[in-house]
């Protein structure tokens, strides 16, 4: 999270808005159209309902006030204005005390279709959502908790539980498989892959496991963990997850599943 950005991120006013270009609110427009139809029949209902309580707008991207005053209402979370990085120390605090982070710029056109660092549309379309499910956000809340008390060292294992289930989960349904993490709901080519692909491996999530697996945040995932069903969510934040880390820690890491990233030539 402390990596280097090209972007900045937008001041807020004493109101708490921020004034986007015409170009920024066509960004959000391109891009909420294309991946809200895309998500039908893929999204799990609790994220659909979510979509429902929040009304984001379609055309122009959305306000803060506006985004908090529903979190507020449903499961007591608010959104925090930050810049286009932070460092993990900030991030768990945040978390711990149910406030969500939210870079505020949008992605350039450069970019349309794949960012790694996470912009405002990421974080208010693919997160926001489900942070009005009492499952997901006490999950949420309870791992700012456990991050902010943990030593560097530790962090490196919560991250993982973070990337395949907050950003990358999928969960069982009467239906079918289906995605509840932020990184695949926003991304098109993820949210295709995630379900669709033969070359995907997908496990049912034992946390000790995820522990226990490295990933990388540059290329498609090769492997995905499902939830059994998606209060579970609150299940696993019941559990010692910090013994759990000890655990894997004397375990050791499963091999990755992908080669080591390319070193560019100095």
């Amino acid at each position: 999270m402390s990596k280097s950005t090209s972007y900045s991120s937008k001041q807020i006013d004493e109101q708490g808005l921020i004034e986007w270009s015409n170009e920024e609110n066509e960004t959000w427009k391109l891009l909420y159209e294309r991946q809200i139809e895309l998500l039908k029949g893929r999204a799990c209902k609790e994220y659909m309902q979510g979509i429902e309580l929040l009304k984001l707008p379609s055309d122009c991207i959305p306000q803060l006030p506006d985004i908090d005053e529903v979190l507020m209402r449903e499961t007591g979370w608010q959104t925090a204005a930050v810049p286009a990085l932070i460092n993990f120390t900030e991030f768990f605090t945040l978390l711990a005390n149910k406030r969500f982070p939210v870079a505020t710029f949008i992605r350039s056109k450069d970019e349309f279709d794949y960012l790694q660092e996470p912009d405002i549309f990421h974080e208010i379309f693919g997160h926001c959502p489900l942070l009005t499910n009492p499952a997901f956000a006490h999950f949420t809340h309870v791992y700012g908790q456990l991050g902010l008390a943990a030593s560097k060292e530790d962090r490196i294992y919560l991250a993982r539980l973070y990337w395949f289930t907050v950003e990358f989960g999928l969960v069982k349904t009467n239906e079918g498989l289906r995605i509840y993490g932020g990184g695949i709901l926003s991304s098109p080519g993820e949210t295709h892959y995630a379900l669709e692909s033969n070359e995907a491996i997908r496990k049912p999530l034992v946390p000790i496991d995820v522990l226990r697996t490295p990933y990388r945040i540059d290329i498609m995932q090769p492997l995905y963990y499902i939830l059994e069903q998606f209060d579970d969510l609150f299940e696993i934040s019941k559990m010692d997850i910090m013994a759990m880390v000890e655990e894997a820690k004397k375990l050791g890491l499963f091999e990755p599943r992908f080669p080591p990233k390319q070193k560019l030539a100095s």
